[in-house]
C-alpha cells in the first residue's frame, strides 16, 4: 500500500474535524502531500467517517489522475491538487462547512483579527474570495473554486494565513502538516465565533492594532518564536 503512513495522517486530520463537531455526516474532507513523490492522499467521496480506513484513502498525482484506490476520491479534489501546486510550502488541506466560519464565507465577508487568539494563529484577516461567476460554476467549478483562492491569496503568504474563505461556500485550511492542517481549522472555527459575537455586541469593531497583532503572531512564528518549549 502506497504512502502509509500519510494515509494514517490524513485520516487522522478527517477524523479530527468529526471529533471537533467541524463536519456533518461526510461533509468535508482532508488530504496531504508526499512532495517527494508528487502524490497526494485525500478522503474517498460519501464515505461515512465511521468506517474509514488508512486503506480507504484515495492516492492521486498532482493533477488528480487517481494512482491507487478503489473508491472516488473527494468531490473537492481539484481545489485541493490545485492548492499543492500553487502553494508549495504546504503539505496538506482541509475543508469544513464549520457553522461560524462557513456563515462568514455565506455573507462574503472577511474574518477581521480583532483579539490575539486570532493572531496567535492568522497574521492578519481571514480573507474571502470573490463570488463565482455563473461561467465558472457552470464550467471546472472545483478548479475554479481553488482559483479563486490562489487570486485572493495574491500578495498574501499562505503559511501566514492558513485558511480562505471561499464566497458563498465555505473555508479551505491548510498546513505543513494533515495535523497542523486540522489545528487550524478547528482554531478557524473558533476565532470565527468569538468574531461573530464581538461584531455582534460593537459592530464597527476596529480589531487589534499592527502592534499587537505582530506580538502575538511573532511569538508563536518565525526564527524569533518564544512560545513553547525549546527542542
Amino acid at each position: 500500500m502506497l504512502l502509509r503512513e500519510l494515509r494514517t495522517s490524513v485520516l487522522e486530520a478527517n477524523l479530527e474535524l468529526v471529533r471537533r463537531g467541524l463536519v456533518l455526516y461526510t461533509f468535508g474532507n482532508a488530504s496531504g502531500v508526499d512532495r517527494e513523490q508528487g502524490l497526494v492522499v485525500i478522503k474517498p467521496s460519501g464515505v461515512d467517517y465511521d468506517d474509514l480506513k488508512p486503506e480507504h484513502m484515495v492516492v492521486t498525482d498532482l493533477n488528480g489522475k487517481i494512482v491507487e484506490g478503489d473508491l472516488k476520491p473527494s468531490s473537492d479534489l481539484d481545489t485541493h491538487t490545485l492548492l499543492y501546486r500553487e502553494f508549495t510550502d504546504i503539505g496538506a488541506v482541509v475543508h469544513t462547512h464549520s457553522e461560524f466560519a462557513t456563515s462568514f464565507a455565506q455573507a462574503g465577508m472577511a474574518i477581521p483579527a480583532l483579539g490575539t487568539t486570532h493572531a496567535d494563529y492568522f497574521y492578519g484577516p481571514v480573507p474571502v474570495t470573490e463570488e463565482l461567476t455563473d461561467e465558472a460554476i457552470g464550467g471546472r467549478y472545483v478548479h475554479e473554486t481553488g482559483l479563486a483562492i490562489v487570486r485572493r491569496f495574491k500578495g498574501i503568504d499562505p503559511l501566514a494565513v492558513p485558511a480562505c474563505l471561499v464566497a458563498g461556500h465555505a473555508p479551505f485550511v491548510w498546513g505543513r502538516t494533515a495535523h497542523d492542517a486540522a489545528h487550524n481549522a478547528v482554531v478557524l472555527e473558533a476565532v470565527a465565533k468569538m468574531a461573530y459575537r464581538t461584531l455582534t455586541m460593537r459592530p464597527g469593531c476596529k480589531g487589534v492594532s499592527q502592534a499587537l497583532l505582530d506580538r502575538h503572531y511573532f511569538r508563536k512564528h518565525g526564527a524569533s518564536a518564544t512560545y513553547g518549549q525549546a527542542n
